[in-house]
């Protein structure tokens, strides 16, 4: 079951990284919120591949040197991010996210790997995981973009006691006198 969410996570995470490196403007509120659960997703991806060592039963194999390489790099990327130097935010996370893209051609591409296997076993599973993947990424997008535009609440209709909307009431300073009009 780990090698599913692992793929699963790092499935979201190559939808909303390239939804995040093609976009523009950078650094705008949607820009932010995606990139918080791309980062979550990021670390979901290379922390759970420290739990999988099919390719050396028992032990650590090179790919998870990778993984400890990536840890870095996108940590530095967030810390760039978090203190506004952007120049740096935007290598690190660049470079991180082309380092999963290279991960992912090297799980698609080995036959033996999972992803070509269950293509052939179980395409339906896969096909539902992957549909899934396209769902999550896609509402992280909607919701994302949904926050940026700051929708205020739907204003509420108040009413008085006899029923009435109430009177709006006119602002005065504390002589009484109204306030002087806002310049321009």
């Amino acid at each position: 079951m780990l090698i599913p969410l692992h793929a699963g996570g790092a499935t979201v995470a190559l939808l909303l990284g390239a939804w995040n490196l093609r976009r523009n403007p950078k650094g705008d509120r949607p820009h932010r919120l995606v990139g918080q659960v791309w980062v979550v997703a990021m670390y979901w991806t290379i922390i759970s591949s420290f739990f999988i060592k099919e390719l050396r039963p028992g032990h650590f194999s090179w790919i998870h040197g990778l993984s400890i390489f990536t840890f870095v790099t996108l940590s530095i990327g967030l810390w760039a991010a978090v203190t506004h130097r952007a120049q740096l935010h935007r290598r690190f996370m660049t470079g991180s996210y082309f380092g999963l893209l290279g991960a992912f051609v090297g799980a698609v591409a080995v036959p033996v790997r999972h992803i070509p296997q269950w293509l052939v076993h179980e395409p339906l599973r896969l096909a539902l995981g992957a549909a899934a993947c396209l769902l999550v990424a896609a509402a992280v997008v909607t919701l994302s973009r949904r926050r940026a535009a700051g929708k205020p609440p739907t204003p509420t209709k108040t009413r008085d006691v006899a029923g009435k909307p109430p009177t709006p009431t006119k602002t005065r300073d504390v002589a009484g006198k109204p306030p002087a009009p806002a310049k321009t």
